[in-house]
């Protein structure tokens, strides 16, 4: 009896492919679902992975990473050309910058209070200054 990770030669089962990349079977599925993933089938059905399967499947992690969700990485995948490409990873990296600005703003409030030398932190310089940029009057 064939186990069902064996097949064409090269390839991979579901679950092996998987367990490769840490993830669980449900979310390759998933991905197949929503045109990320396209595997070959073997005679009984069963879904084979090859190596631009794996390929894919770590573009898509790389991307995820990066802060794309899948519909924008399926939008990606779909584009042919540079501007298409650029369409799409352009608000994606506004989108970056701005979470990036308030990481670091977070920080900013972070350094400051680890820094501050008063007992109480409102007294510090630094807080009192976000404070007031925060309640400023709207010019």
């Amino acid at each position: 009896m064939k186990s069902r990770e064996e097949g064409r030669v090269g390839t991979l089962g579901i679950g092996a492919l998987a367990a490769r990349f840490g993830l669980a079977p449900h979310v390759l599925r998933h991905w197949e679902a929503m045109g990320l993933l396209h595997p070959g089938r073997d005679a009984g059905g069963r879904r084979r992975y090859g190596p631009d399967d794996l390929t894919r499947v770590a573009t898509i992690l790389i991307l995820k990473e990066a802060g794309l969700g899948l519909s924008t990485i399926r939008s990606l995948s779909a584009a042919v050309d540079r501007t298409a490409r650029h369409e799409i990873l352009r608000p994606a990296a506004e989108e970056l910058r701005a979470r990036i600005a308030a990481a670091q703003a977070s920080l900013e409030l972070i350094e400051g209070g680890l820094g501050c030398e008063y007992e109480d932190v409102t007294r510090c310089p630094n807080y009192r200054r976000l404070i007031a940029e925060a309640v400023a009057p709207i010019s």
